[in-house]
């Protein structure tokens, strides 16, 4: 993989001093720019790199090319405070035009882009408008999976994955009385909670036997199946969806292999996302499973940088990671912001992410792949517990349930690769936090 240039980093501070201010470009179609850094993605990432470079010193051009009509947003909120109406619309939005105008970051909103030419570092867009680049900086994020079913296009049928879905579903919760989601996982379970909240009839349909399967633990899993139905969500574990039934064009049911049918005013789909790498394919970058960077964001073209969800990464062992964080988009942004101005700057802390389902928040750290033992710690029955994942003895994963100062704790553990025993962690009357300051 390419590393960086030599040289001093592009568009660094005058030592001596100098302006703080900066020319913000206008672009129309068909022209160029005086070159200067291009980020393609306008969601945390993104912004992330943008902020980045200009904390860094960076004092060129800085252009910031979003598809969507509207500028940086928070998404964690779509799936639970938004749905519920406890945040407005204008609360999601990152940073005020001025602010971005202040840092002199050029924002384009419905900025498409429809081409990279690397010989020419240059960037195309839809509407025929080409940007030169002195670096490339591709947050490009993913999109929802799709239903590959009969009714899947019909109203009434959506997936959540940006404001204007969330806006479509909030909608759609004002008249609707039956849910049905399809998939038990984060996205979907957080959906399922806000309808229940809004006391609608809600039925999760997961073609696994557990929830949530493919990142937290059998106990976790029973725990958030218990909590749902509780709450009044009927939960069918190994439901394989066979096709959606439409009456009129809308969503009438949800109908599975084994006949069963589910009423449903509205179908939320939370089965999974694919990284948008089809530009940086296109372009002749290295993708596996999403564009492939190096621990300090760098891609197979040394002039170009990714972050986010459109990333994936080899590791030492020779497998694949493809996060998906509010963390990993922000620390993969800082290093790719480095990395454009030349500096290494790794990004290698142990991975958090979080969830909030009624009133219970799970806070995980670490990743759970290739665990051989689990290892709870506190009361399930109290809502209150932890489960500490292993790998042939080694502590690899913390998930914290209403436990906010163990999910500190396991962050500082992984961190410093302390790995507590199994008695040590079932024993309740044992200080975990002895082991660092020991």
């Amino acid at each position: 993989m390419s590393k960086s240039a030599d040289g001093p980093p592009l568009g660094a501070k005058d030592p001596s001093g100098g302006s703080d201010t900066h020319a913000v470009a206008s672009v129309g179609p068909n022209s160029g720019t005086n070159s200067g850094m291009v980020i393609v993605g306008a969601g945390l990432a993104g912004l992330s790199v943008a902020e980045a470079l200009r904390a860094d010193g960076y004092e060129g051009v800085v252009t910031l090319l979003g598809d969507e009509t509207c500028g940086p947003y928070h998404r964690p909120p779509l799936s639970k405070a938004f749905l519920l109406g406890e945040m407005q619309e204008q609360q999601l939005h990152m940073r005020a035009p001025e602010l971005l105008a202040r840092k002199a970051i050029t924002l384009r909103v419905s900025a498409t882009v429809a081409a990279i030419e690397r010989d020419a570092k240059s960037v195309t867009l839809a509407d025929g408008s080409i940007l030169h680049y002195d670096g490339l900086a591709l947050c490009t994020g993913s999109r929802l999976r799709a239903l590959p079913l009969p009714g899947a296009d019909a109203q009434g049928v959506v997936g959540l994955r940006t404001l204007d879905h969330a806006k479509t579903i909030a909608a759609a919760l004002e008249t609707a009385q039956h849910v049905v989601v399809i998939g038990g996982g984060f996205i979907g379970l957080e959906v399922a909670a806000a309808a229940r909240k809004k006391g609608k009839i809600v039925t999760v349909l997961e073609a696994a036997d557990r929830l949530m399967a493919r990142v937290v633990a059998p106990a976790v899993s029973s725990f958030y199946f218990d909590l749902h139905t509780s709450h009044g969500v009927n939960v069918v574990l190994s439901a394989m969806v066979s096709d959606l039934v439409v009456h009129a064009g809308h969503i009438a049911a949800v109908r599975t292999r084994d006949g069963r049918e589910f009423p449903a005013d509205l179908v939320v789909v939370g089965i999974g996302i694919v990284p948008n790498t089809e530009i940086a394919l296109a372009a002749g970058l290295e993708c596996h499973g999403g564009i492939v960077v190096d621990a300090c964001s760098r891609t197979s073209d040394r002039s170009v940088v990714a972050a986010g969800d459109c990333t994936a990464r080899r590791l030492d062992d020779g497998s694949w990671r493809r996060l998906e964080s509010v963390q990993n988009a922000v620390e993969q942004a800082k290093s790719a912001a480095a990395a454009l101005m030349g500096r290494e700057r790794a990004f290698t802390a142990a991975p958090w992410f979080w969830s909030d389902q009624y009133d219970v928040k799970l806070q995980m750290a670490g990743l759970t792949a290739g665990f051989d033992q689990v290892v709870t710690r506190g009361e399930a029955a109290n809502k209150k517990f932890s489960a500490f994942y292993y790998r042939g003895g080694q502590l690899i994963a913390v998930d914290s349930l209403n436990q906010p100062a163990e999910h500190m704790l396991a962050r500082k553990l992984l961190a410093q690769a302390i790995s507590p025993t199994a008695a040590q962690v079932s024993d309740a009357g044992f200080a975990l936090n002895s082991l660092l300051l020991a």
